[in-house]
C-alpha cells in the first residue's frame, strides 16, 4: 500500500500538481458495469473519449457509464446537451488525462474567444466525473479553460483541473455543480464564472501573484462560489494572491473553514477599480485560517458568525428541490 501511493504522489507531482496528491477514490470498477470503454490501444470499444460519447443514445433513458483507460488524450471534449446522465470514470486522476493547448490568441475569434478555448466542456445535464485529470496546456499565454461546464447537477469528484489563467469555467445562469476532493491550479481568475458552485474538501493552488476567483453570479443567484473545508496554497515564489475580484457587480463568493496559506493579501479581497462593486458583492469568510487568514480584510467583505455560516451548507446551498442529494455519486 505505501509503494502505491508513493507511485501516485511521483504521477502526480510529474504532472506539475503543487497543491497535494490526488489518486484513485474506490478505484475504476469492473469495466462489465460500463456501457463503453475507452483506451488508447484499442482494446476498448473507442479510442477518443469524444467518439464514445458520440456513439451513446442521445437523451437516454438510462445513466451513461464510460470508463476511460490510463493514458493521455490529446482531445478536445464536449458532453452535449442532448446527452444528459453520462458518467466518465478514470482510471486514475493522475494517469487518466484529457488535454488539450487552445487559448485566446490562438482561437482568434474576436473578444469572446475564452469560451472556445476550453479542454472538456460539459454541457449535459447531471454528468459525473471522477478520476480525471483535465489539463489545458497552453501555457502562460492568457485565457485558456480547462473546464467548461454549464449543465446543472454536475459532479466531479476525485479530479484535476491544471491550467494557468481561467482554468475552471463554472458557467450557467442557475446552473448547480459539485466538486469534491479536486485539485484545481491556476494563475488569474482561474476559478471563474455565474453558476452556484460548491469545492468540498479540494487544494486550490496560485501560480502567480493574482486572484482566484472571478464571479459572475446573476443578481437573481443567492449563491455564487462556496468553497467548503478546502485548502489554499501557492507556488514558493507567490505572494500576493487575492481571493476574488467581481467580474460581475453582484458576484458571490464564501470560503467556510479553509486553511490559506501565506500568500492570501491580509486585505482578501479586490473591487476591480470598480468601487461600485462593493456594495452589490457578497464576499464571505467563516473559520479561515493559517497565515494567509491574518490581517484585516477589506470593510465591505463580510465576517460571519457561526449561525450565518449555516446558511452554506452543501444542502442549503446547491438545493435538492424534491429530488434527493443529487450530488451524491450514484454507483
Amino acid at each position: 500500500m505505501l509503494a502505491l501511493l508513493a507511485s501516485l504522489a511521483v504521477a502526480v507531482g510529474c504532472l506539475g500538481v503543487a497543491a497535494g496528491t490526488v489518486g484513485t477514490l474506490g478505484g475504476a470498477d469492473d469495466p462489465d458495469e460500463y456501457d463503453y470503454v475507452v483506451a488508447k490501444d484499442g482494446s476498448g470499444d473507442y479510442e477518443t473519449i469524444q467518439a464514445a460519447i458520440d456513439g451513446a443514445k442521445s437523451f437516454p433513458p438510462n445513466r451513461i457509464r464510460i470508463l476511460v483507460r490510463d493514458g493521455v488524450y490529446d482531445e478536445k471534449v464536449e458532453v452535449h446537451a442532448w446527452n444528459p446522465d453520462v458518467t466518465l470514470v478514470g482510471e486514475r486522476a493522475g494517469e487518466t488525462v484529457i488535454t488539450h493547448d487552445d487559448h485566446f490568441e490562438k482561437i482568434d475569434r474576436g473578444r469572446n474567444s475564452t469560451f472556445f478555448t476550453h479542454t472538456l466542456k460539459v454541457r449535459g445535464n447531471d454528468f459525473r466525473a471522477r478520476n480525471l485529470t483535465v489539463e489545458n496546456s497552453a501555457g502562460p499565454v492568457g485565457q485558456a479553460v480547462a473546464l467548461h461546464v454549464d449543465a446543472d447537477r454536475a459532479v466531479f469528484e476525485n479530479c484535476r483541473f491544471l491550467g494557468h489563467q481561467d482554468t475552471v469555467y463554472a458557467a450557467g445562469e442557475g446552473a448547480r455543480q459539485y466538486f469534491s476532493n479536486c485539485d484545481v491550479e491556476g494563475t488569474t481568475d482561474f476559478v471563474f464564472g455565474g453558476a452556484t458552485a460548491v469545492f468540498e474538501d479540494c487544494r486550490v493552488h496560485s501560480k502567480a501573484d493574482s486572484y482566484v476567483t472571478a464571479a459572475s453570479t446573476p443578481e437573481s443567484e443567492p449563491f455564487g462560489f462556496v468553497f467548503l473545508d478546502c485548502e489554499l496554497t501557492a507556488d514558493p515564489d507567490v505572494s500576493e494572491v487575492y481571493l476574488g475580484r467581481p467580474w460581475r457587480n453582484h458576484a458571490r463568493t464564501a470560503f467556510i473553514r479553509t486553511r490559506m496559506d501565506s500568500h492570501v493579501l491580509p486585505a482578501g479581497w479586490h473591487n476591480w477599480s470598480r468601487p461600485e462593486a462593493e456594495k452589490t458583492v457578497e464576499y464571505a469568510e467563516y473559520g479561515s485560517r493559517g497565515p494567509g487568514a491574518e490581517g484585516e480584510r477589506v470593510p465591505w467583505a463580510m465576517a460571519l458568525t457561526e449561525a450565518e455560516a449555516e446558511r452554506y451548507s452543501k444542502a442549503n446551498v446547491l438545493g435538492s428541490e424534491g429530488a434527493g442529494e443529487w450530488w451524491e455519486w450514484e454507483e
